[in-house]
């Protein structure tokens, strides 16, 4: 995830005015409209990319309009803000709003996380070396994959916060200079991990591989599309349909590597190999369960956060608020 910045009104204003719709002016006139917040470089674009080349938006029955928008905290100020229908945005958010009163719902979308990099020849192996090595650590103190690496090395007698050197950084301002050799290791999102892959570093450990150890079932969806839960009760067959488009698209990129090459363009590389490393890390994240199970999963990993983070990352709630995860008719 990117780096939170200051959004003027202006400019939010311009960004909710570039949206261009997958449609002709004769298929938006039948079609339901769904209008949708994405980042340009984001993940959600490519599998967007898809639905539009074979026409699962015309199948479906829906016009998906695009707004494409600079950050994560954009998008959510424009749901918030009305202007847009969807974004993607985790969990943990959706269920801090709905104890705030605002009714937002979570469909899954990815279970891909972040994880420790590291250069090829690092002498780094486990969690326990990083003990008195410099680790830096996208977002701060209190983001999400940094506490839950913490408490497992912890469970390893390895106190990172007080044993290590870490500095706090954006994503992209920390995998730059780890490129440059400035940290023995880095903690980051999962395209910027994969985007250090391709630059010859190796991970040491995956996020998503410590959720066993604290009770966690299987690979759980962190990101998901979020909407209203009175604009979804209003809309049901827009957003199913929408959601059903989604996941014809992602089995798509699941099965055809002959997509992935189509889209090397729009995911941003250009050699074989490094299209391979993001195909692979892509369908790896790709969710296989179902929404009860996904949902069981984020009850667990809710109080474990709420434990390592307090009110401060989870907000007032003791619990996943009740309502959080949404099931569209054709997961029933």
């Amino acid at each position: 995830m990117p780096a939170q910045i200051k959004l003027s009104v202006p400019i939010v204003i311009a960004w909710l005015c570039t949206g261009v719709a997958f449609c002709t002016s004769g298929d938006c006139a039948s079609a339901d409209s769904i209008r949708l917040a994405v980042q340009k470089t984001g993940t959600l674009s490519w599998e967007l990319d898809v639905m539009r080349a074979h026409q699962l938006d015309k199948q479906a029955g829906i016009t998906i309009k695009i707004l494409e928008l600079a950050s994560p905290e954009a998008g959510k100020i424009a749901l918030r803000g009305g202007s847009v229908d969807v974004v993607a945005a985790d969990w943990l958010w959706v269920t801090r709003e709905r104890e705030l009163g605002t009714k937002l719902v979570f469909y899954p979308y990815s279970s891909t996380l972040g994880a420790v990099m590291v250069p090829e020849n690092s002498p780094i192996r486990t969690l326990t070396d990083l003990q008195n090595k410099t680790v830096a650590v996208a977002g701060g103190p209190i983001d999400k994959s940094w506490l839950l690496l913490r408490a497992a090395a912890k469970q390893k007698g390895v106190d990172l916060s007080t044993q290590a050197n870490v500095v706090y950084g954006s994503p992209p301002l920390l995998a730059g200079k780890m490129i440059q050799g400035e940290f023995d290791a880095t903690l980051t999102y999962w395209n910027f991990s994969t985007q250090l892959e391709t630059r010859g570093f190796r991970q040491v450990v995956g996020i998503d591989d410590l959720l066993p150890d604290f009770g966690i079932a299987g690979p759980l969806s962190m990101i998901g599309y979020v909407f209203d839960e009175a604009w979804a009760a209003t809309h049901p067959r827009t957003i199913d349909r929408f959601l059903d488009a989604s996941q014809k698209a992602k089995q798509i990129l699941l099965t055809s590597d002959a997509e992935w090459e189509r889209i090397a363009p729009l995911v941003g590389v250009h050699d074989a190999l490094a299209l391979k490393i993001y195909r692979d890390r892509y369908r790896q994240g790709i969710p296989r369960r179902s929404v009860d199970a996904e949902e069981n999963d984020a009850r667990v990993l809710y109080r474990l956060l709420r434990t390592l983070g307090g009110p401060a990352l989870v907000g007032q709630g003791t619990e996943l608020a009740p309502g959080t995860f949404y099931r569209p008719n054709f997961a029933n």
